[in-house]
């Protein structure tokens, strides 16, 4: 027998950053965008957020707050992302390049990217980057109320886990009510579904494409700082992070483009990942039962590629450059 409760718990926390890189990539594709470089995105968001945290610890020492800790980090990541989908939408809405091309060469100028920074900073200390343990604490303890967390049974359930998973299920309901129940979300789902009709209509296609990317790909960055900040102990290791992204982005197509669905999605993501650990299985390879979510995540794109429903579909304008003078 197996503790399902203990399989939950580990989903959730394993399923956080693949939260903020599905999340992420759904704002930027509702804008016609599709940046295929959120592995890239999730490396440089580890790596520049560990760096941050790292810098921050090094220059204030025994003072050190984790609050604030977090939030260096948080800003690092964010700034990285940012960066890195404003340079792939200059490439893309400005200069009209090929939108997969420019996001595949982000996926490796990413990783390329995040691996110098984390390789640069254990050479100069001469081991693996971390950081003490006081500000460890800070990113993985429980952050509800200990009378929430000592309920039986939902207590673990709901209520035991670090910030981030609590800042990620708030940051998807406001990012749906956004695009569902305001005029600027009506106007960015305009720009994905029909840049032209949009442009008529005295919106600004480039605008609402630089925003929307920009923003999306800080968000997806953030993931690859959770993971390395919570999953991976605040301890630099770049193979860890390898295939995140691109599980991210298979389950935008898996959740319909909808970001409420990116919250059960990302769990059940988060359950594959770990299940060999939880469930060992002698009867099965160690190797091959790990490539089960890669191999769910073909299955989920063939799968939704089968149901023609409308509603299901992806931004009629995504992936293609919008040229006014064609309109």
């Amino acid at each position: 027998m197996f503790d399902l409760l203990g399989i939950v718990r580990a989903a959730v926390l394993n399923g956080t950053p693949l939260l903020f890189g599905t999340s992420g990539e759904i704002l930027t594709q509702k804008s016609g965008n599709m940046n295929l470089g959120v592995e890239g995105l999730m490396f440089m968001g580890g790596a520049f957020g560990l760096a941050g945290a790292f810098a921050y610890s090094t220059i204030a020492g025994d003072a050190a707050s984790g609050l604030v800790a977090i939030l260096v980090a948080i800003v690092c990541a964010f700034a990285a992302g940012f960066l890195g989908s404003l340079v792939f939408s200059f490439l893309t809405v400005t200069l009209k390049a090929n939108q997969n091309v420019t996001g595949l060469a982000l996926t490796i100028f990413g990783t390329g990217v995040g691996q110098f920074v984390g390789e640069v900073m254990r050479l100069r200390i001469g081991g693996n980057v971390t950081i003490p343990n006081a500000l460890k604490n800070a990113f993985v303890r429980p952050v509800m109320p200990a009378f929430l967390r000592n309920i039986p049974v939902l207590g673990d359930l709901l209520f035991n886990y670090n910030l981030f998973v609590y800042v990620g299920v708030v940051m998807v309901i406001i990012m749906s009510l956004i695009l569902n129940h305001t005029r600027m979300g009506l106007n960015l789902r305009a720009v994905g579904e029909s840049p032209a009709t949009a442009d008529a209509a005295g919106i600004s296609v480039n605008r609402y494409r630089y925003l929307a990317t920009c923003i999306g790909g800080g968000i997806s960055a953030l993931g690859g700082m959770v993971y390395i900040m919570t999953i991976s102990g605040c301890v630099w290791n770049y193979s860890a992070l390898s295939g995140e992204g691109w599980i991210a982005v298979a389950l935008v197509i898996f959740c319909f483009w909808k970001p409420i669905n990116s919250l059960w999605g990302s769990v059940l993501f988060g359950a594959l990942l770990i299940m060999y650990l939880k469930v060992p299985l002698p009867f099965i390879p160690t190797q091959i039962y790990r490539i089960v979510p890669y191999i769910a995540t073909i299955a989920v794109l063939i799968l939704v590629s089968m149901k023609q429903k409308k509603e299901n579909q992806p931004p009629q304008g995504l992936g293609v450059n919008y040229f006014r003078e064609d309109r």
